[in-house]
């Protein structure tokens, strides 16, 4: 009697093609970020819903924080920001950031995945959780860091706000003749007022920040 051929064995180990399996992990990290929101979010329950070892997880984004920037596909160094937008202190940073933020959606590399980005939140829920959840943490979190105050958070989300806005009207809606407008006629417009979210009067009743306070490294 013929015998059938051995059944070949069951892979063990790792899942095959890298690519599939960070693709795997971000699948599972994006559904638990928005569910989850990045504080409740361990490398361990991505792990687990990716069907991977934590190591793995680690391997391929160093941190919680970098698979957070990956999940959300941020196309912006935050380190960037920290360097040449937050570093040189409160003074004049409401003109770096709309320079910067402006700089980010102009440039070729940035400007399609920014783009990809807005537009997802706008029409996916959960790409609205995961965007949301990013500038609280990432965005506002820095931003709040340089104040210090009670009403930092507050004072973050209306720069955040403000941002928002900027680039739904400028770039993904293009609403004219805004959307046309030379850079520096909108840096020059916009400035103040998100200085004054940064420092200024907001109706807290809290005191203003100091310009001349020095900021602490936010890496």
């Amino acid at each position: 009697m013929i015998k059938s051929p051995p059944r070949a064995a069951r892979p063990t180990g790792r899942r095959p093609g890298p690519s599939t399996t960070r693709g795997q992990i971000l699948a599972a990290a994006r559904r638990r970020f928005a569910v989850d929101g990045f504080d409740r979010t361990s490398i361990r329950a991505v792990a687990a819903e990716a069907g991977v070892d934590p190591a793995l997880v680690l391997h391929y984004f160093g941190s919680k924080d970098g698979l957070f920037s990956a999940a959300v596909e941020w196309p912006v160094e935050l380190t960037e920001i920290t360097r040449r937008v937050l570093a040189p202190g409160l003074d004049g940073l409401g003109e770096r950031l709309v320079r910067f933020f402006l700089e980010q959606w102009e440039e070729e590399r940035t400007r399609h995945p920014l783009t990809v980005l807005v537009r997802s939140a706008v029409g996916h829920e959960g790409a609205a959780r995961l965007l949301a959840e990013f500038v609280r943490y990432e965005l506002v979190g820095r931003l709040a860091a340089v104040s210090g105050e009670p009403a930092a958070e507050l004072r973050g989300g209306l720069v955040a706000s403000s941002m928002i806005g900027l680039a739904l009207a400028r770039y993904v809606v293009r609403l004219e003749p805004l959307a046309s407008a030379p850079r520096e006629t909108v840096v020059t417009a916009v400035a103040p007022t998100v200085q004054r979210y940064l420092t200024g009067d907001i109706g807290t009743g809290e005191a203003p920040a100091s310009t001349t306070a020095e900021i602490p490294f936010v890496g």
